[in-house]
């Protein structure tokens, strides 16, 4: 009886760890793509990105329509590329909710984004990703996009 118990104990606490490593790992892929984001270094982006990768914003105008915008990844890469040395963008991750069932994932990141030190706006990023063999790869990205209802810091 002790010797089922002990394994029981194993696995549960192997399962668990596997987890958390896989969290970590799914993690760096979100911090990898901002920290190219905010280098403008979109190589650095594109090596956690699909080749075949989906980027969307929705919104609300403010007439009070909802919108859903589909974004070029090319034309949002260039936009980063190409902004000025005088534009710094900071988008600030506040939490992370990770959820993860074998090679796919989900990145749920609240952020707040601040465009030369003056805050813009907030919203949510929600990635979903992808385990290409061994490494997490962004294929989908939507984000929501408000000026109201920010608790800026």
């Amino acid at each position: 009886m002790h010797r089922i118990i002990f394994y029981l104990i194993l696995t549960v606490t192997s399962t668990v760890v596997g987890q958390n490593e896989e969290k970590q790992t799914a993690k760096a892929t979100i911090d990898t793509f901002f920290e190219g984001f905010h280098k403008g270094d979109t190589l650095l982006m594109k090596s956690v990105m699909s080749d075949k990768i989906i980027m969307q914003t929705a919104f609300r105008t403010k007439q009070g329509e909802d919108k859903l915008v589909n974004d070029s990844p090319s034309e949002v890469l260039k936009a980063i590329a190409t902004r000025t040395s005088d534009q710094k963008w900071d988008e600030r991750l506040l939490s992370y909710n990770i959820q993860i069932d074998g090679n796919m994932a989900n990145v749920w990141t609240p952020y707040e984004f601040w465009y030369n030190d003056e805050f813009h706006h907030c919203g949510v990023n929600s990635f979903q990703l992808f385990k290409n063999g061994k490494n997490w790869e962004i294929i989908y990205m939507i984000d929501t996009r408000r000026r109201a209802s920010c608790d800026v810091k």
